[in-house]
C-alpha cells in the first residue's frame, strides 16, 4: 500500500482540494450538496496524473530516481498505468455525480490536459504552460461550464503560480540557473499583487485575501529567494516542495476574496497537515 501512496503522492492531494473551492467562490456559487464531490474529483484526477507521470518517466527514473515505486520494482508499469486510468475514470464519474453535464464539460478537458502533459508535453518547452492549464481548468471546475468566465481571474492566478513551480521543478535533479530562479520569484511577486489587487465585497473579504496572500508570499518567496542565491538541486527541490504547499494559502486568499472567509479559514487548516505528511511522502 505504501508503494501506491508514493506512486500518487497521496498527501499532496491536500493542496488540490482548494482549487474547486476557489472557482466556486469566484463564480458566486459556494459548494453545497452533491457539489462537494467536486474537490474529490480534483483529487482523483491529480492522483491519476501522478501515477501517469511515473509510468511515463519509468526509464528516466531508473537512472535519476531509482527509489521510486516503478524502478524499485514495488509497482509494475502495467499496474501504474491501470491506476492512472482508473483514477481518471473515477474523477470524471465524481464530476458527473456532482454537477452533471455542466461539471463534466470541464472535467473532461482537465483529464485530457493531464494526460497530454504527462504523455506528450512534459519534456517540451510547452510543459510548464501545459501544467498551468491543468491547474487553471481545475479551478474552473468549481464554477462549471455555465459560470466559467467568472472563475477565470482566480484560475489565472493559480495557473500563474503553477507555471512558476513547474518551471522551477525542472531543476530538481541538476539545479537551474539564477536567472530562471529570479524569473520564477518575479512571477510569485506578480501573483501576490494580482491576488491582493482583485476587488472584494467587504473589508473582511479583503482582509482574508490579504492574510492568505501574505502567507503565500512569505513562505514561497523565501524558498525561491534561497534558490536564487543557490540554484543547485537541493534549494530548487526545497523551493518546488514549498511552492506546491504554497498553493493552499493562495487558494485561501482566493476563496476569502470570493466571499467565503469561513471556508478559507477551514482550508488553511490543511497546510500543517500537508507539510507533516509531506515529510513522509514527498510531493514531487
Amino acid at each position: 500500500m505504501r508503494a501506491y501512496v508514493e506512486l500518487v503522492r497521496a498527501p499532496a492531494a491536500l493542496t488540490v482540494l482548494g482549487d474547486t473551492l476557489a472557482g466556486a467562490a469566484a463564480a458566486g456559487v459556494p459548494l453545497r450538496g452533491r457539489r462537494w464531490l467536486l474537490p474529490l474529483s480534483s483529487v482523483a484526477l491529480y492522483w491519476s496524473g501522478m501515477a501517469l507521470n511515473d509510468w511515463a518517466d519509468r526509464e528516466l527514473d531508473a537512472v535519476e530516481r531509482p527509489e521510486r515505486p516503478i524502478p524499485s520494482g514495488r509497482v509494475s508499469p502495467r499496474a501504474a498505468l491501470s491506476v492512472a486510468v482508473a483514477l481518471s475514470a473515477t474523477g470524471l464519474g465524481l464530476a458527473a455525480a456532482a454537477g452533471g453535464r455542466d461539471a463534466l464539460a470541464v472535467a473532461v478537458p482537465v483529464a485530457a490536459a493531464v494526460w497530454s502533459y504527462d504523455t506528450l508535453l512534459k519534456d517540451t518547452a510547452a510543459g510548464p504552460l501545459a501544467m498551468a492549464v491543468c491547474r487553471g481548468l481545475d479551478v474552473v471546475l468549481g464554477a462549471g461550464r455555465e459560470r466559467a468566465v467568472s472563475a477565470l481571474p482566480a484560475a489565472a492566478v493559480m495557473a500563474g503560480h503553477t507555471l512558476g513551480v513547474t518551471a522551477l521543478s525542472r531543476g530538481e535533479v541538476r539545479g537551474t540557473s539564477a536567472g530562471a530562479a529570479k524569473a520564477v520569484l518575479g512571477g510569485t511577486v506578480a501573483t501576490t499583487v494580482a491576488t491582493i489587487a482583485r476587488p472584494g465585497r467587504t473589508w473582511r473579504h479583503r482582509l482574508g485575501a490579504l492574510a492568505g496572500a501574505t502567507a503565500y508570499a512569505a513562505t514561497v518567496g523565501r524558498a525561491q529567494w534561497a534558490a536564487v542565491r543557490d540554484p543547485g538541486a537541493g534549494p530548487v527541490r526545497s523551493a518546488t516542495k514549498t511552492g506546491i504547499h504554497g498553493m493552499v494559502p493562495l487558494q485561501c486568499a482566493l476563496v476569502a476574496r470570493g466571499g467565503s472567509p469561513a471556508v478559507a479559514a477551514g482550508l488553511a487548516l490543511l497546510l500543517p497537515l500537508a507539510r507533516r505528511l509531506g515529510r513522509k511522502v514527498g510531493p514531487t
